[in-house]
Order: structure tokens, then sequence, then C-alpha cells
């Protein structure tokens, strides 16, 4: 049989490493999915429930995994609905190919069916590779070049392959003119990249000569974790947490402060608050007014991308390189400081914190406390855990009550924060590590959004995982809770419930009838066995937990503004009325407690 452009293609990205490709089918992509199944299942064509979906998994496998993601989907409305998910992956600063069908050549510019414009479609969210492969020999290098710029540049590209090149004979690049070849489909190891070591000697003196020292982390210190430490124990700093770096550094640490900014804690807002000289490492927390003051703080940035450096805070020291090797220079020019006032303050303050956590989680609510559900969560969850993290109210309960040890694997849609990523991501993440456990924290809403459909993704590849245990926390409150109290509390306006209030739905009901186990949970006592319950069965498990939409996500910093205006909702006939209230002051009375010896 003549081997066709789609052979070719699938071929080559089984020669690339990929071992599965996340999609959903349609005419645009005929002659790619004949060739998969010719291909006798390498690399695997995961059929997700919705093109977005798709993008999403192949982020979140990106993610946990370290590899490139794919994605594939047909023309017109198949690619349309890629986006949001390659927008995901653009943000965040993740490697994913997107290929994409298109209409046959000789009926482009006729307005057929299904025809978009698809190089104005993907000209933003692809901006760093963009190719429409017109003839066979444009392959492999259009593929090749997808791959090497997406891990190159941690972005998002996009190969187009019309319907008809799909099923032409595949013949590779002569040695001709306007002829280009490519070579091995080998990514080549990331080189070293350093600042002059001039530079790294002006950030010493530096973070020598401050009395305070405060370290800012982001995903981009994720290889640096040991020499973060060793940086903070020199300098006798705190180490506050960007929420796409929670996972860098254990909070086991007795110096690391936890979450920064709106979903923050309170030990971080104090780090950024009293210290007198800042270092960041791999974030771009684009939050200002979460940092020190203007003025109050000399600073110092090491990011490997140059184009995002010095922009969220008056950095007086810029270091353009890989955090681990960029640090490795710095810490034998950095002298310990004798006086640990300063580190001792902020240990007290990160005892003190979790201590008011769990105090706070453990108020009783109607029916059940949400951030009860993570604070269970938290002492049982094993060390090799792999965790996803909706857009919502839920997003307060992971940033706060969820303490990362071990290998914890964490992550989120932090930029776009799009709702509906938490359940694809798990199951990027299984396919990432078949052989770990992988839990998403959701809201109802991102539930009813995609989360439904996508159980029934699980239920069909739930064989192929060694460790078959995905757990899908629901946090049922029947509301879109944050942004309910964002209303309350960024504009004084009560809850509209023509647009907040959520049809009610047992998550329970719909699991089951998806072939998965479930549980439901409406009563404090229930959340911990039901954890234990989850995290020792032999495949994947809902968690349908009954929580209170009422207990508000109030920043450990919250202002006397924001205070105010939740006041205002209330007495302007919110209906959740006196209750938020009650459950508002316990909440923060939590703070007021002196700290208990460790």
């Amino acid at each position: 049989m003549t081997r066709q452009v789609g052979d070719h293609v699938v071929e080559r990205l089984r020669e690339w490493g990929v071992e599965q490709v996340f999609g959903y089918p349609g005419d645009g992509i005929n002659g790619l999915v004949a060739a998969f199944g010719r291909a006798g299942g390498s690399p695997s064509f995961i059929q997700a429930r919705h093109e977005e979906m798709a993008a999403l998994q192949a982020t979140g496998y990106a993610k946990f995994s370290g590899k490139v993601g794919v994605c594939i989907a047909t023309s017109g409305p198949g690619a349309i609905h890629l986006l949001n998910g390659l927008y995901d992956a653009k943000l965040d600063h993740v490697p994913v190919v997107a290929i994409v069908g298109q209409t046959a050549r000789s009926a482009m510019g006729g307005s057929y069916q299904q025809e978009v414009d698809l190089h104005a479609l993907f000209k933003d969210v692809a901006s760093e590779y963009l190719v429409e492969v017109n003839v066979p020999s444009q392959l492999p290098n259009a593929l090749d070049r997808a791959f090497r710029t997406a891990a190159a540049r941690r972005a998002p590209t996009a190969v187009i392959i019309p319907a008809d090149v799909q099923e032409e004979p595949y013949e590779p690049p002569s040695h001709d003119f306007k002829q280009v070849p490519s070579s091995s489909p080998v990514l080549p190891a990331t080189p070293a990249v350093r600042p002059p070591h001039s530079e790294i000697e002006h950030a010493a003196e530096i973070l020598n000569a401050g009395s305070r020292v405060a370290i800012l982390i982001g995903q981009g210190a994720r290889g640096a974790a040991e020499e973060v430490t060793r940086v903070a124990e020199l300098t006798g700093a705190g180490v506050a947490k960007a929420l796409l770096g929670k996972d860098v550094l254990s909070d086991e640490l007795p110096y690391v402060t936890g979450a920064i900014g709106l979903l923050g804690s309170r030990p971080s807002y104090e780090l950024m608050r009293d210290c007198d000289t800042l270092l960041i490492v791999g974030s771009n927390f684009p939050y200002t007014q979460f940092m020190p003051d203007f003025g109050q703080a000399r600073a110092v940035q090491i990011d490997i991308d140059g184009s995002l450096i010095g922009m969220r805070y008056p950095t007086e020291v810029n270091l353009i390189g890989d955090a681990k090797s960029t640090l490795s220079e710095l810490i034998p020019l950095l002298r310990a400081k004798p006086d640990r006032a300063w580190r001792l303050e902020v240990e007290q303050n990160v005892v003190r914190w979790w201590q008011t956590v769990e105090r706070q989680s453990m108020l009783g609510a109607e029916p059940v406390n949400p951030m009860r559900v993570v604070w269970e969560l938290s002492q049982r969850i094993p060390d090799n855990a792999i965790v996803s993290a909706d857009s919502g109210s839920s997003t307060n309960w992971y940033a706060r009550c969820l303490r990362m040890r071990g290998d914890i694997r964490g992550s989120l849609s932090g930029t776009l924060a799009t709702m509906g990523a938490a359940v694809p991501y798990a199951i990027g993440a299984k396919f990432a590590h078949p052989d770990r456990p992988a839990i998403a924290l959701v809201g109802d809403g991102a539930m009813q959004m995609n989360g439904l459909a996508e159980l029934l993704t699980v239920a069909r590849y739930r064989d192929r995982w060694s460790d078959p245990r995905l757990i899908v926390c629901v946090f049922h409150n029947n509301d879109l809770n944050q942004v309910t109290w964002e209303l309350r509390a960024m504009g004084g306006a009560p809850k509209f419930e023509e647009s907040q209030a959520l049809p009610d739905v047992s998550y329970a009901d719909i699991a089951r009838s998806a072939g998965l186990t479930a549980l439901s949970v409406d009563r404090p006592e229930d959340v911990g066995p039901a954890w234990d319950t989850a995290l020792a069965a032999d495949g994947p498990v809902l968690l349908d937990m009954r929580t209170d939409p009422e207990v508000p996500p109030i920043p450990p910093h919250a202002t006397w503004d924001q205070l105010r205006a939740t006041a205002e909702a209330v007495l302007r006939g919110d209906s959740g009325g006196w209750h938020l209230i009650a459950q508002g002051v316990k909440t923060k009375a939590q703070e007021m407690f002196p700290a208990r010896d460790a």
C-alpha cells in the first residue's frame, strides 16, 4: 500500500516519542485518523469529549510530564474549539503542538463547508510557529520545527494539514533548490544559561546587604528547589510561592510561607510587607499590590525569559538565565547571616498560619465547610499524588489549605484562569504518570461546564493506568461562588440569583451512570473517611461534597473597603443574608488566637 502523508505524520510522532495524541475526529482529519488506525495504536489516539478538553489534556500532560503535549482536531469548529486550551498553554508557557485539519486545497477560498481562515484564527495563540502543509515534501520539517519551537519557546505551535494533502503519497524533500530537509527528531539538551558574573556579584551584594530578605518563587524555579533552599538558608529568607510554583518547595519547610496574593497566606503577606530585600526566581506574578511597596525593598530577579524580567517590581539587578545555573553561581558569593531574628519571625508566622487554617477548616458550616474538604485531604494525600485545581472558589482552598510535601505535584490554569481545566488536567496527568494517583479539585460550575462529560473519558481509559486512582472532588454548593463573592466584596452588589445560582444535580449519580464509583458527603465527620475510601479504591472515584457557599474566601489581608462592600451587599438583600456574615466573622476570628507550641 502506498505510504500516505498521514502515515508519515503518525510515524514521525512516534519517532518524536509521542505516546498519545489527545483529540476528536472529524472529516477534516480523516486521512490522519485512518493513519492512526493503520499504525496499530502507537501513538494512541485519546478521544476527548470535546476539542477544548483535548487541548487542556495535552496542556496538563505537558505540565506534569515535562514533555511536549500533542492535540489534534478537524477544520472549522474543531479548530475553533482548541483555542481555549491552547491559550492556557500559551499564557502558562507550556509546550503543546496542535495538528489541525483544513478543507481540501481545491475548495479553499470558495466559502466551503467548515472552511475557516486558520491562519487568522491561530496567528496569536501559535505566534511562535504556525505553518500550513501544502505539499508532502514540507514534511517532516514542518512537524519537526513545531516540536522544536514548542519545546524551545515553551509555547503552543500549530501545523495545519489540508484534508487532501493527508491522503497524498508521501515524498520526502529532495536535495534541491527550495526544498527544506530535517534532521533526527530529538530535542537538544537545554543549555545552561548564566548571566555575566559581574551581574551575579552585584546581586550577591544586594542580598548580603539586606537584613530582612524575602524570596518569591514561581514555576520557573521548579528545577532549582535545592538551590532555592540553600539561598534561603544562607540569607535567612522566607519563601513565598506564586500559585504556579506551589509545588516547587515543600510546605513542611518552616520558612515557606505558602501562596501569595488574593488567594495567598497571611505569612506571605507579612513577608512582603516587612522585607527590605526581595529575590524573585522564575515568577511572573502579576499583582504588584501584594509585593513590597515601591522603594521599600531592593530587588533582584532571575528569569530565563528576558522579555518578562523587571516588569512586576522595580528590580535593581535583572539576571537572565536558568534558575539552577544562576543560583549555583550566586550561592558561593552569599554570606550566612548570623542574626536569625527575621527568620525566627517568619517561622513563627508560618506556624501560627497553619494553626489558623486548621481552626478555620474545622468550623461548622451548612452542611460542610469547603476548607475542611481540602484540609482533610492534606492530612492523608500520598506523597506522589498529582493535584489539579480548577478556577473558582475551590482554588482558594487549594491555595491555602493543601500542604505540599514529598513529590506531590500540583497545577491549575494559572494565567488564563479558565474554568474547566482540572478534570482534563488530571486525565493528562494520568497519561504522563499512569503509576501515580491524580486528584482534581473542581467547583460545581466547572463540573457542569465540561467536567461531567469528561467522566466518560476517565471511565474509558482507566484500564490503561497501572494505578487507576483518579479522584474528582466536586465542591457542590449550587453557586458560581467566586464571582458571587467578587460581586459582594468588590462592588457591594448582592448575589444575583439569575446569573449565580446553578441547577442542582447529583454529581455522584451521574458518575455512577458513567461507570465510576461515587460517594456523596453532606456531614463534616464523613469528609475524612470519604477521602480514605477514595484513596484506597482500585479505580476512579467521584466525591460529591455538599459545601456551604457562604464560607468566605476572605484574604488574610482583606481591606476595610472589601469588608464594607460585603456588608453593603447583605443590606441590599443578598440571599446569603446574615449566614454569610456569621461565617465571615467566625472565620476571621480564628486569626486572632495566639499560636500554640508547635
